[in-house]
């Protein structure tokens, strides 16, 4: 018996699922464009307009090739938390900055966060138990540096700064942690046959 992906349905629904996150990136584009309008607070620029529209796409687009490559809820779920928690930590990073303001260069240093949970889930093959114990390495990139940055003297040294991004890389630890432990447990669930 052959599935869906095999047949071709799957691609096809693959790319009007695609077409689907496209036109979802469009709108949630409308609310900052729209609020532009009537408030002085929000005030976007171009740029901020293609890095949101690139972010937001681009974890749909990730999702979607990821997620539709392997079957299972808890898979799919697992794919989401670490794909979300990506997300926020970029789009965080790049809003107000972690260590600091948005502009301290030590913020940077979550680059390596990000890239270990790449290189993680290459390697990986975006296998389940792979790409939990690439999330665990993750998790522990995302503690180390805040304490790396606090160590180096990097970012401003202000005792609020220190006790707030500890507790936001916490709350950030756990979020990768989730997403490993959702991993764990495709791991554990067998896959249907065919």
């Amino acid at each position: 018996m052959t599935s869906k992906a095999e047949t071709g349905a799957g691609r096809r629904g693959l790319g009007w699922r695609i077409a689907g996150w496209a036109v979802g990136t469009g709108l949630l584009l409308l609310v900052p464009l729209v609020a532009m309008r009537f408030t002085h607070e929000v005030v976007w620029t171009t740029s901020d307009f293609v890095f949101a529209g690139v972010l937001v796409f681009g974890s749909a687009l990730t999702y979607e090739l990821i997620a539709s490559a392997r079957g299972g809820l808890v898979y799919r779920g697992a794919v989401a938390a670490a794909i979300g928690t990506a997300f926020l930590l970029i789009w965080a990073n790049g809003a107000v900055g972690l260590i600091g303001s948005e502009r301290e260069n030590a913020n940077l240093l979550y680059g390596v966060v990000l890239a270990v949970a790449v290189i993680g889930a290459l390697i990986a093959r975006f296998r389940p138990a792979g790409m939990a114990r690439a999330l665990f390495a993750t998790a522990f990139a995302q503690a180390v540096v805040p304490l790396a940055a606090l160590g180096l003297g990097l970012g401003s040294m202000a005792l609020i700064w220190t006790q707030e991004t500890l507790v936001v890389s916490g709350g950030f630890v756990a979020l990768w942690l989730l997403a490993a432990g959702l991993f764990l447990a495709a791991a554990r669930t067998p896959t249907p046959a065919g």
